[in-house]
């Protein structure tokens, strides 16, 4: 399964850990952002990449990770 995946700078940590878990179990990962954490970066960039590639079916599936759980919804 291909699974977009993107964090702001607050879920880079965990979405670095995700990325790993999610390849070693045999899903190819396609990276959206950030890159590297910026505390500045705008988390809509990030939500965006992803659901743009999951809607033109890029991806099968996407994770979104921020610092709140909430934001990037």
């Amino acid at each position: 399964m291909r699974i977009a995946i993107g964090a702001d700078h607050a879920g880079y940590t965990m979405k670095s850990q995700l990325t790993e878990l999610l390849k070693s179990l045999g899903h190819e990962v396609v990276d959206v952002g950030a890159h590297p954490p910026d505390p500045s970066d705008d988390y809509p960039d990030f939500a965006k990449a992803l659901a743009e590639r999951v809607a033109t079916q890029q991806a099968d599936r996407g994770v979104l990770v921020c610092g709140s759980g909430v934001g990037a919804s």
